[in-house]
């Protein structure tokens, strides 16, 4: 029987990368507000995750895999952020997680054992300057998520990735010139900045039963760059 996968955003970049790879052995679900254009079988619900309320959609009864893509990069000196910037970071990234999940828990407490998978930053493992919002959110993430797995053993397994920069629309302003790209990857010790299969491959993996044995995890994937310094 074919388990059931929700994805909270997902029609573009990585999201999108992760509903396709999974869509062959799972009935996947993308709650997004724009449409995602695939070839491949997938259900597609209207959804914001900052205005809507995910009880109102047409959802299986169980849910056994649960992603929350949105995600922000907003990076900026200290000084030029407003108190409005950090909480529009904080919606997005961790309330609007937070509003999706308490919307479903019953549907994923009928699985043997969900699987949810979140999405960190390497800049909240590695200081970087500029970061401080993102960083600040994806880390609130990162609490969460373990503090979650802890109280919702064994019956939930929830980890977390954290990528470096990775070729996404969200990622294009970084990555708009031969000189920019070539400074993202000389960055990393891998010499390359991530591409949406690479964060997809670990997403499926997380989802999988090949990682069954693992919860309250902090996945790097980013190159090298958290945990090398080659430079």
């Amino acid at each position: 029987m074919k388990k059931n996968i929700l994805l909270i955003g997902g029609s573009t970049g990585i999201g999108k990368e992760i509903a396709e790879r999974l869509s062959e052995k799972a009935n996947v679900f993308v709650a997004s507000r724009n449409e995602i254009e695939t070839d491949k079988e997938i259900k597609h619900l209207k959804f914001n995750a900052l205005e809507d309320d995910i009880k109102e959609l047409d959802l299986p009864d169980q849910i056994d895999g649960f992603v929350y893509c949105p995600g922000s990069i907003n990076l900026k000196p200290f000084k030029m952020l407003s108190l409005e910037n950090f909480e529009k970071e904080m919606q997005l990234n961790f309330f609007g997680l937070v509003k999706s999940l308490n919307g479903i828990m019953d549907r994923l407490k009928k699985s043997d054992q969900a699987s949810l998978v979140f999405f960190s930053t390497v800049a909240v493992n590695t200081g970087m300057p500029f970061h401080t919002s993102v960083a600040a959110a994806k880390g609130a993430i990162e609490g969460f998520a373990r503090s979650l797995a802890a109280e919702y053993a064994p019956n939930l397994r929830v980890n977390v990735i954290a990528p470096s920069l990775t070729d996404t629309p969200l990622a294009e302003k970084l990555l708009s010139s031969d000189d920019k790209k070539k400074k993202m990857e000389d960055r990393h010790p891998l010499k390359r900045y991530g591409k949406p299969e690479d964060i997809a491959s670990a997403a499926t993996f997380l989802l999988g039963e090949e990682s069954s044995w693992m919860t309250g995890q902090i996945l790097g994937v980013d190159g090298g760059l958290s945990a090398l310094n080659v430079n």
